[in-house]
């Protein structure tokens, strides 16, 4: 912004105030006075807000950890075509994050796909999704659904809509969350990993549960002893399904990195998962 001119003609007061010229300098002046405690200010903040799962290395990590417990694989890519009914009463579950057409997601991600695409090769199974919504049902989806995704799958269209519903769905809100509760990216991944198994309300229970045990470190508590109440409260809420009653993920993966005081998910890291060994020797790039 320019500032106006400071060729003024005194007015006829002005022994009793300064003139605009004064006063600018002035304004000035002080201005420039409280940048140094402004950028104090600044920094300080910045040095406490928690670093980020969402930036791109750290959520590629986040990703392949996901994958590894999942679906036995870091190469989480390779799963937008996977498709199978694993018995859990869930239904088919499906896709990068693990999609079910019982539990609501798999609807909502046919759905936002078919906005996209109305002519799609699964557009023509969304009276028979929103039928077995909340059941483990395939009535009126056998035996073409499972070929109709696997054709979705190859398009760049389904691939990017499935990333889209993971982010909104899942990773957003629980890194959001996490980063609230005062988290580094260990603490916004165990938020991520457990949304994604059990859903918003199981993970609001998780969650409470912890609370009631340690503070968050936004609320003054210790961030590994809240986070160690955390994943105690992840591993019994594990334990109340027999499909989840291998808790690996949290036992030999995250209180691994907890355990090692690796708060921030640096590599290399080595984990294991239903007895296999993984490991990122270093942060991937894009």
């Amino acid at each position: 912004m320019r500032l106006p001119s400071l060729r003024r003609q005194p007015r006829p007061d002005s022994r009793r105030r300064p003139r605009r010229s004064a006063r600018l300098r002035i304004a000035l002046a002080a201005a420039l006075a409280a940048l140094p405690a402004m950028l104090l200010l600044s920094v300080s903040q910045a040095a406490v807000e928690p670093a980020g799962l969402d930036d791109p290395a750290k959520k590629e990590i986040a990703m392949r950890l996901v994958s590894s417990a999942e679906n036995s694989s870091l190469d989480w890519r390779a799963q937008f075509g996977y498709i199978e009914d694993i018995g859990d009463g869930r239904g088919y579950t499906a896709g990068i994050i693990g999609f079910c057409s019982g539990t609501h997601d798999m609807l909502e991600l046919v759905e936002y796909y078919t906005a996209q695409e109305p002519d799609n090769p699964l557009a023509p199974y969304l009276p028979a999704l929103r039928e077995v919504d909340g059941s483990d049902s395939h009535e009126g989806l056998d035996p073409g659904f499972t070929d109709a995704w696997a054709r979705a799958a190859q398009t760049p269209e389904f691939q990017a809509a499935q990333e889209h519903e993971r982010d909104r769905v899942y990773f957003d809100p629980s890194v959001s969350r996490a980063k609230r509760d005062g988290l580094r990216e260990l603490g916004q991944f165990a938020y991520y990993d457990a949304i994604v198994m059990h859903g918003a309300e199981g993970f609001a229970s998780i969650r409470a549960d912890a609370r009631s045990h340690a503070r968050t470190p936004a609320d003054g508590g210790n961030e590994t002893t809240y986070l160690h109440a955390f994943l105690d409260a992840r591993v019994k809420e594990m334990k109340k399904e027999a499909a989840h009653e291998d808790t690996s993920r949290v036992d030999t993966a995250q209180r691994v990195f907890l355990d090692e005081g690796n708060l921030s998910l640096n590599t290399p890291l080595t984990w294991h998962v239903y007895g296999d060994r993984y490991r990122i020797e270093r942060d991937p790039t894009s």
